[in-house]
């Protein structure tokens, strides 16, 4: 089995410029080994896709990063700081926020409505789901900006139910811009969208990266992140094969005979 060290030779939580790591992370659940000793960096501003089939343990790895699964070995590290025993809710109050494959937005409200209460509950104070959307408080300028590098801002005032899938799966990316975070996870977020949406989403998750925010997305399409990430992390039966730039990725053997095979 190859390294699962990353392609530099300082460990992964040593370097100055990376943000997120996680250090030999381990999920057994009844016996089976869902993720195996994977160590992996993030660096600060980058697009790292996490790719692999279904199964590959791609999910399991963000809900290890995000405190929803406790590892029963290894540590997650963010900004240099063992996270590992924090709960979800303080690692996204310290700026690592997820996006989940299933939409969860409230479809009676508005398109700026879903995004200021989003904002709203990253701010602290009372969730008023009936108090006037003003332009005047933080929330809604949050919210605004938002829905503004998601491109949903002329569709401010839209009632969320009537948006085309695509735009609800930007709504929901617009969701987690509006909490501020540093680190954004995204779980598939392309996930049933149709051919002609797709081009839409991807700009977007390239603007939302060129703005600042460092981007982990989990896809299992070689073609959607061939030409966005900076990096690919190729996942397998729970492992991590190879992390590098796509075109290293594209020509290693290891991952072409266990995940590309003839598709490249």
């Amino acid at each position: 089995m190859p390294s699962t060290m990353t392609s530099d030779a300082q460990p992964a939580a040593a370097r100055q410029d990376v943000i997120l790591a996680t250090d030999d992370l381990g999920l057994t659940i009844g016996g089976a080994r869902i993720v195996e000793g994977v160590t992996l960096d993030v660096r600060d501003g980058e697009f790292l896709a996490v790719i692999g089939p279904n199964g590959a343990g791609k999910t399991s790895l963000f809900n290890l990063l995000t405190g929803i699964y406790e590892p029963t070995r290894g540590r997650v590290i963010l900004d240099g700081d063992d996270i590992t025993g924090q709960p979800t809710h303080v690692r996204a109050r310290r700026g690592l926020k997820r996006s989940f494959q299933v939409t969860s937005i409230f479809p009676a409200l508005t398109v700026l409505e879903n995004a200021r209460l989003a904002a709203q509950a990253e701010l602290g104070g009372s969730l008023d789901l009936f108090r006037r959307v003003t332009g005047r408080d933080e929330a809604t300028a949050r919210a605004r900006r938002a829905l503004e590098l998601t491109g949903l801002g002329g569709l401010a005032d839209t009632d969320a139910a009537s948006l085309s899938h695509g735009n609800k799966r930007k709504l929901d990316l617009a969701l987690v811009l509006a909490q501020q975070p540093r680190v954004l996870l995204l779980d598939e977020p392309t996930a049933g969208m149709s051919m002609e949406d797709l081009p839409g989403l991807i700009h977007v998750v390239r603007d939302i990266q060129a703005a600042g925010t460092t981007v982990v997305m989990v896809e299992h399409r070689m073609d959607v992140v061939i030409d966005l990430a900076d990096r690919i992390a190729v996942m397998h039966h729970g492992t991590l094969l190879a992390c590098d730039q796509p075109d290293a990725v594209m020509a290693n053997e290891t991952v072409q005979s266990a995940y590309l095979g003839e598709s490249l």
